[in-house]
């Protein structure tokens, strides 16, 4: 029986978590459960999985969950703040952390999880962005298990040789082929861009995701900072990772061998399927995901991306080639830069201009540790809303 803390229980990865493995009662338990402040659905949540734990980051939120878990009669423990995520992915019980928490907001605690030591099942793209070397340094220092959950990402992992060591040429792998739906603005007229809304940003043609992640998808900053994931988890230079426009989301992503062998790992768009090959890991379970139907499916197309259209997936490329801080102050920029874009501060295009001006503004310094990370992320921060304020006067 696998114990289970989930880190971001409440979005759209960690519900597709919470159906997988209530598919499969026999083999997972959740020990603790995390959210921001969607407190109703985590009662619902609680009183379905009975979890030890229950973690939100706002005080008044805690509060109102131990009332509504004891009037239901629930011995569930309700717990607060940033130190108590860190806390329930350490627990001495726990086999594997979900790390689902969007943003920065989920670097802490899933680095808690891999000093610890334990299977980490990462959906966190921040993660390996902002910390790659400080987290990889973890993983290994540790004997830490890091299973990748995006579904590009583990699309890459299922079509590497299981022994995969980090050195693509001794595996005979030339370059990983990253797909891309190409978001909702891949046939926008150039001209109408300035113009988009945040609900037409977030109305993906493909994929259901949170608000943030959606507007990432719509830009393909979303792409840009798994490309930077690639570096980390497979140990490829930027030369070496190429994106590949499909808008069908059928194939997840390919490797290249040098003997002209392309391996792809295919699905229906559903996170479920990445989700249930990360927990069962190396087994395979049922996920709940209906079979793909090749005659339905009919035709895969594949482009390349326009980085004039998709200028942020150019500035990923840039921050990944200059390394150190810089991709810490690409991600907090963006951040700050979407948040704003979804409040009808700035249109759609200024993200870029905004994450770009940031970029050119702060010297690049080396990581040593996490204080390093966090340092620039703060800095960053500061400078992106100074731009957004000369961008809305």
């Amino acid at each position: 029986m696998q114990q289970i803390t989930v880190l971001g229980s409440t979005g759209s990865i960690g519900t597709s978590t919470l159906d997988v493995v209530a598919r499969h009662p026999e083999k997972f338990n959740i020990v603790a459960l995390t959210a921001n402040r969607q407190v109703d659905l985590l009662f619902r949540q609680c009183v379905q999985f009975v979890p030890r734990y229950a973690v939100l980051l706002d005080e008044a939120a805690a509060a109102q969950l131990r009332k509504q878990l004891g009037d239901a009669g629930l011995k569930t423990e309700v717990l607060c703040g940033v130190g108590a995520l860190e806390q329930v992915c350490i627990l001495p019980e726990v086999d594997a952390v979900m790390a689902a928490i969007v943003g920065a907001a989920g670097l802490r605690p899933t680095l808690a999880a891999a000093h610890a030591g334990k299977k980490i099942l990462l959906a966190n793209k921040e993660t390996l962005v902002m910390a790659g070397n400080v987290f990889m340094d973890a993983v290994r220092a540790s004997g830490a298990v890091l299973l990748p959950i995006d579904s590009e990402h583990n699309a890459i992992f299922q079509a590497l040789p299981r022994d995969y060591n980090g050195d693509m040429a001794s595996s005979g792998v030339r370059r990983i082929l990253l797909t891309a739906s190409g978001g909702p603005f891949r046939n926008t007229p150039l001209g109408e861009l300035q113009h988009v809304t945040p609900d037409q940003a977030c109305a993906h043609p493909n994929w259901v995701m949170g608000r943030k992640i959606s507007v990432d998808s719509a830009s393909m900053m979303n792409k840009g900072l798994e490309v930077i994931e690639a570096r980390w988890l497979f140990n490829a230079s930027a030369d070496e990772i190429q994106v590949v426009i499909h808008p069908q989301s059928v194939i997840h992503s390919l490797v290249e061998y040098i003997d002209g062998s392309v391996i792809a790992q295919l699905g229906n768009p559903d996170m479920r399927t990445p989700i249930a090959y990360g927990l069962a890991y190396p087994e395979r379970i049922d996920s709940g995901v209906a079979a793909l139907d090749l005659f339905k499916v009919a035709t895969l197309d594949f482009t390349e991306p326009d980085f004039q259209r998709f200028p942020c997936l150019g500035l990923a490329y840039q921050a990944l080639r200059a390394a150190g801080t810089a991709p810490a102050v690409l991600n907090a920029a963006n951040e700050i830069a979407v948040a704003a874009f979804l409040e009808n501060k700035i249109p759609f295009l200024t993200i870029a201009r905004v994450i770009e001006s940031v970029l050119g503004l702060l010297p690049v310094h080396s990581v040593a540790c996490l204080d390093d990370v966090l340092g620039a992320d703060a800095e960053a921060r500061r400078a992106a809303m100074q731009q957004i304020k000369l961008y809305t006067k």
